[in-house]
């Protein structure tokens, strides 16, 4: 004898926003600053904890951005893309991109990519990417790229974002 799943129920939203935010928190997750060039020479680059892989073959990864970020434009028009991967060494370079965008590139060398994005210099491991596709999710934009080119160095400490902070205590293995 089988037993049939339980009918479908309309999902009854039982907690606040600030609720499902204090939630989310308990998820430890690396930080990231993901950097782009408008076609007008506007760079733009911000902090950003929701990277993931999504393929291999070919090779995809995705971040989310929200709706009413001031960098949108630039990174919605954009063809390519860099997301840095810091280091436990660089909280500065995670809380400057999380800063005040005016900020952001004052008095801060970097290359460029093949792509055109701003490089840079002294991540953990960095992806060039290629714009694939943007998908409409609630309040944020799902950004899907193509990885073009990565670097990495050796065992290094990751920078990781948890409980509304950033976090270095973790050592690199071997």
């Amino acid at each position: 004898m089988t037993l049939a799943p339980p009918p479908a129920q309309t999902p009854d939203t039982e907690f606040s926003s600030q609720q499902l935010r204090q939630a989310l928190a308990h998820f430890a997750t690396g930080v990231t600053v993901v950097t782009a060039c408008g076609a007008d020479g506007q760079r733009a680059g911000l902090t950003v904890n929701s990277f993931n892989s999504v393929s291999l073959e070919p090779p995809l990864v995705l971040w989310s951005l929200g709706r009413s970020s001031s960098s949108m434009a630039v990174f919605a028009a954009a063809s390519h893309q860099v997301i840095h991967v810091l280091g436990a060494d660089q909280q500065a370079l995670g809380e400057r991109f999380a800063g005040p965008r005016e900020r952001r590139w004052l008095d801060l060398a970097h290359g460029w990519s093949r792509g055109g994005a701003p490089l840079l210099d002294g991540c953990a491991a960095v992806f060039e990417c290629q714009a694939v596709s943007q998908h409409d999710a609630g309040d944020h934009v799902v950004f899907i790229a193509e990885v073009t080119r990565c670097t990495s160095g050796g065992p290094r400490a990751p920078l990781l974002y948890h409980a509304s902070r950033f976090h270095t205590g973790l050592s690199a293995s071997p």
